[in-house]
């Protein structure tokens, strides 16, 4: 059996498929969220298509989860003069509402997703080839990230329940909502990175219109009714369909003030030009990260070894955390590439479901080619695919491929493969990866693996400079969601983590007057008369 027809062995037919994961039948999706109902969708929909395969008569065909609408135009426009009209300047009910209503709508909403886990999970394994322990987590982590939000909101809103005096003045600070906010989120985490920027949104009394990523779309279809259920009229939106035909016309509005967007620098930036008030427009942008690991010479390989295969390859690379250059000094490359090689080879390939699976079916259609042309590039200019049958493909599946030597004249050497390659540079002088991260066009994370404390540190203090996580002897990554969230150069705009994202789709505002008997008196009656929302000592426990 050759390698090709050895990976095509890994789609099963219909029959194979467990019961508990297998679609019953297309999730046939008419309806989108706007003004509080669900309205029914009688024009066109985008069938959605599965490249997680099954084999029929020998050949792989794909699978069809269902169709979504193809919104127009009227349609977009109409869900943001919903969400325009439920904030109201700043006067409609949610912007208005006590920290503690909004919360308890919060609430609510965890409540009803909970009841959505089964069938959310089935549909990220399904639509992005995300293993099923993988969607368990990331269900999981954007309850928990809700929650944490709720408590951290608790926090804030202690903190800002007291009165300040300074010089004379007497005043209460407290952070306010921005107004209509344009959620657009990513294909690789559709349901948690979506949430860590919709979630911070909504509690901090913004309205949204949420756009779904271009995979990972019918997944949200099951929240639909809870987000109705939970929220106001209006306070929560979705559109679906071409970006051209329902995004640009949001944007070109004028009536979006936040932008929330993980995805591509390009189409960010495209996004923000067609905004014909820029100035007015806060962007809250996680976009493309090329994030490199330094392995000094003393690093212990073993742990090394374990810490890369995992930053380099969980969910097939397809994170914008993932390693995606390795810098190896010469003195060790040879034993560390042959235990890497061992490592990423004993890697099992399959569908989601199957237990111990680590490789599974890319969710987009052009990835294999476009990771051959990386691969070929780098074949073209020198390099050599170290691991036996790396980047061998059959269907949506392809096996991790580890390039070596790899150089500057390489396509790899700067591109964001977001995919199973795994480039690979030996080096001598230290000052050769360092100028790697300074000359790239990104500035998320490094990592960087060695036990000398002299040599750790004079790496560190460059490195804090260039990118805004240094990671020691660990791949890089997110969480915990606590820590801050963020990118230099291209990576990123604005700063997310359960605080930080209060914080960015809220402004410090604050009411102020002078000390005078009268304006102390004023004040007191306002408080101890509960008359106005902002200016209150009440707070939450």
């Amino acid at each position: 059996m050759g390698q090709n027809e050895q990976l095509k062995a890994v789609f099963p037919s219909e029959a194979d498929i467990p019961e508990p994961f297998r679609l019953t039948q297309p999730v046939q999706q008419r309806q989108y969220l706007a003004d509080g109902e669900l309205k029914r969708w009688e024009g066109p929909c985008q069938e959605v298509i599965s490249l997680v395969q099954v084999q029929k008569g020998g050949t792989l065909q794909p699978v069809i989860l269902g169709c979504y609408p193809v919104l127009n135009e009227k349609e977009a426009l109409e869900a943001l003069e919903a969400a325009v009209r439920a904030y109201d300047n700043g006067c409609g009910l949610w912007p208005t509402m006590p920290v503690e209503g909004r919360i308890r709508h919060m609430e609510l909403f965890v409540r009803k997703m909970l009841e959505k886990r089964e069938e959310v999970v089935r549909l990220l394994m399904w639509e992005i080839g995300k293993t099923l322990p993988d969607s368990e987590k990331e269900f999981d982590r954007t309850v928990e990230y809700i929650r944490d939000t709720i408590e951290a909101l608790k926090e804030l809103d202690r903190t800002s329940s007291r009165f300040t005096i300074e010089q004379g003045i007497l005043a209460q600070i407290r952070r306010a909502p921005l107004g209509v906010v344009l959620c657009m989120g990513p294909y690789n985490y559709p349901l948690n990175e979506t949430f860590t920027t919709l979630i911070p949104a909504l509690i901090m009394g913004n309205t949204v219109v949420f756009k779904p990523p271009k995979l990972g779309v019918l997944l949200h279809y099951p929240l639909l009714e809870a987000f109705r259920e939970a929220f106001p009229p209006g306070v929560v939106n979705t559109v679906y369909g071409s970006g051209q035909k329902v995004v640009g016309p949001i944007m070109r509005s004028g009536k979006i003030n936040v932008l929330a967007f993980i995805g591509s620098s390009t189409v960010a930036d495209t996004l923000k030009q067609q905004h014909p008030k820029p100035h007015r427009l806060r962007s809250v942008l996680g976009l493309e990260a090329k994030n490199a690991a330094i392995v000094l010479p003393d690093a212990d390989i073993e742990h090394t070894v374990e810490e890369i295969l995992a930053g380099s390859l969980s969910y097939n690379g397809q994170r914008c955390t993932a390693l995606k250059m390795l810098f190896v000094h010469n003195r060790i490359i040879d034993t560390f590439m042959k235990q890497f090689a061992a490592k990423v080879n004993s890697l099992k390939l399959g569908m989601p479901w199957e237990p111990g699976v680590k490789i599974t079916p890319l969710p987009e259609a052009n990835k294999i080619g476009y990771l051959q042309e990386l691969i070929q590039d780098a074949v073209a200019h020198g390099a050599s695919v170290v691991n036996p049958g790396g980047g061998e493909n059959a269907g949506s599946i392809v096996r991790p491929a580890i390039l070596y030597p790899v150089k500057d004249t390489m396509r790899v050497y700067a591109e964001e493969q977001f995919g199973p390659v795994v480039p690979i540079a030996g080096y001598d002088d230290i000052h050769e990866p360092i100028r790697y991260v300074i000359e790239s066009n990104y500035g998320q994370q490094v990592s960087i693996f060695g036990t000398a404390p002299d040599l750790m540190a004079s790496l560190i203090d460059p490195l804090v400079n260039q990118v805004c996580r240094v990671n020691i002897n660990s791949q890089c990554q997110r969480g915990p969601d606590s820590f801050p969230f963020t990118g230099r150069k291209d990576s990123a705009e604005g700063t997310l983590s359960v605080t930080d994202a209060l914080r960015v789709f809220s402004i410090r505002t604050l009411v102020a007057a002078k000390t005078t008997p009268a304006n102390k008196q004023l004040i007191t009656e306002i408080v101890r008369g509960d008359k106005s929302k902002f200016l209150s000592t009440d707070f939450l426990l």
